[in-house]
C-alpha cells in the first residue's frame, strides 16, 4: 500500500510513524518542507521516496507532488500528516484524488472549535458556552449571559496563541479595539484539564486510550511564562471514559488517532474543551509508551494494515510525565546536576524543548516515571522549585 506522509520530518519524533509504517509492509511516500539531505537517517531508511516542496500550503504544488508519486507507485492508499498544521492540506489532497479518510467539509466542521461547539450541542455533551467572538459589543454581550471570567482564542488553532482571559467589561473593551476576525469567545471554567488521547478503528471502536493529565492550563502557561508538566494517569476515571467515548460517537472518527481534552470542574463533572483530529503533541506518544511499556507507533500502523485488535489489551504500569523547565529569569534550588542526580533511574529522557515547541513548553525537559503519582508529584516539586 502507498502511504504518503506529509512533514514527516516535523514534529522531530514523526520518524518513529514512518519507521512502523514500513516495518508493517507500507511504501511510504514523504513530502516536506526540509531538504532531503538534512533529514536523519532512521527517515530517509524509512522511505520508498522524498519529495522536497519548499511550501507545504501550496496547493498546486502539493497536488503536483501527489499525482507524481501516483505516476510513479501506483494507486495512492493512504495520506496523512498526523500535524495540526497539515490538516486542512491533507484533507484537500484526499478530496482531489478520492482518497478515504476526513475531506475539507469534515475539518471545516470538526476542527473550528466553533464546529465542535455545534456537535458537542447537538450529542448533549457537556461543554463551555461558545459563539463567534465579533467585537467588544458582542463579547461584552456575551458576557451578560455566560458570566465573567471567559475566554478569547481563535476559532482553528492549537496551543494558546492569541488565546487570553478577560475579567472585566473594562478589560474588553482594552482587549478589543477592533473587530475581530475567526476568534470565538467561551466562558472560563475553573478545574483541572485531562485529556482522553488514543486512536479509533475503521469501525470507529477504541483500539488503545489513556489519560494526561496537565499541571496548568497551556494558556496559563504561556502568559504567565510557568514552567509544566503533564502526566499520564495509572486508571482512567470511569466518568472520563464515557464521555470521552461518547465524544468520539458524536464526531464520528475512523481510523484516527485522537486527542480530546476535557474540563473536571470544581464540582468534579467533566466538560469537553476542544477535540483534536490528530495524536496528542509534544512527548504525549511516548510518554504513552513508557506507561505501558508499550509502542503506539506500532500498533497504530498494525491496525492500518485491518489487523484483527480485538485482543489487544493496554495497562498503564507507571505515571509517565513530561517536566519542563524554562532558562530565563528562573533560579532553580536545584541545580541541573543535582536534580539528574536526585531523579535518578526514575529518569528516562533528558534534553532540550525543540525550538517550535519552546513558548509552550519550556527550555528544557525531563521525562521520568513513577509508580506512585506522590513520587511524580515530587519529582515535579523538586524540578520547578525556585530559591526565593
Amino acid at each position: 500500500m502507498n502511504f504518503v506522509f506529509i512533514s514527516p520530518q516535523f514534529p522531530p519524533h514523526f520518524y518513529l510513524f514512518v519507521q512502523a509504517l514500513r516495518e508493517q509492509g507500507f511504501r511510504v511516500l514523504g513530502l516536506g518542507d526540509a531538504p532531503y539531505d538534512s533529514l536523519r537517517a532512521e527517515l530517509r531508511e524509512s522511505l520508498t521516496e522524498y519529495f522536497y516542496t519548499p511550501n507545504l500550503t501550496d496547493t498546486d504544488a502539493m497536488v503536483r507532488a501527489v499525482g507524481y508519486f501516483t505516476w510513479k507507485h501506483g494507486l495512492i492508499h493512504r495520506i496523512e500528516s498526523l500535524n495540526e498544521s497539515w490538516l486542512a492540506v491533507e484533507a484537500t489532497l484526499r478530496e482531489h484524488f478520492n482518497i478515504p479518510g476526513l475531506r475539507p467539509a469534515d475539518i471545516a466542521r470538526l476542527r473550528s472549535k466553533y464546529g465542535m461547539a455545534v456537535v458537542f450541542r447537538a450529542a448533549d455533551i457537556p461543554h463551555p458556552l461558545c459563539e463567534k467572538a465579533v467585537d467588544a459589543p458582542q463579547v461584552k454581550a456575551f458576557a451578560k449571559r455566560a458570566g465573567y471570567p471567559l475566554v478569547i482564542k481563535p476559532d482553528v488553532g492549537a496551543g494558546a496563541a492569541r488565546t487570553f482571559k478577560l475579567s472585566s467589561d473594562e478589560e474588553v473593551d482594552a482587549a478589543i479595539i477592533q473587530p475581530l476576525a475567526d476568534a470565538v469567545v467561551q466562558n472560563f471554567i475553573k478545574g483541572h484539564i485531562l485529556t482522553y488521547d488514543g486512536f479509533v478503528d475503521a469501525r470507529g471502536r477504541v483500539i488503545f486510550a489513556i489519560s494526561h493529565q496537565y499541571l496548568d492550563g497551556i494558556m496559563e502557561v504561556v502568559n504567565e511564562v510557568r514552567d509544566s508538566a503533564f502526566w499520564t494517569l495509572r486508571e482512567l476515571p470511569p466518568e472520563l471514559e464515557a464521555i470521552g467515548r461518547k465524544t468520539l460517537a458524536a464526531l464520528g472518527l475512523r481510523e484516527r488517532w485522537f486527542h480530546l481534552e476535557f474540563f473536571r470542574g470544581e464540582d468534579g463533572r467533566f466538560l469537553v474543551l476542544e477535540a483534536n483530529l490528530r495524536p496528542p503533541g509534544a512527548t504525549m506518544t511516548d510518554t504513552m509508551n513508557y506507561a505501558c511499556d508499550a509502542d503506539v507507533y506500532r500498533l497504530w500502523a498494525r491496525m492500518l494494515t485491518g489487523e484483527d485488535m480485538d485482543g489487544i489489551r493496554l495497562e498503564a504500569h507507571f505515571h509517565a510525565a513530561h517536566i519542563t523547565r524554562r532558562h530565563h529569569n528562573r533560579h532553580y534550588q536545584l541545580s541541573r546536576e543535582q536534580l539528574l542526580e536526585r531523579l535518578g533511574g526514575n529518569l528516562l529522557l533528558h534534553g532540550p524543548t525543540p525550538p517550535a515547541y519552546r513558548v509552550n513548553l519550556g527550555d528544557e525537559m525531563y521525562l521520568v516515571r513513577y509508580a506512585k503519582l506522590e513520587d511524580l508529584h515530587q519529582a515535579i516539586s523538586w524540578a520547578h522549585a525556585q530559591v526565593r
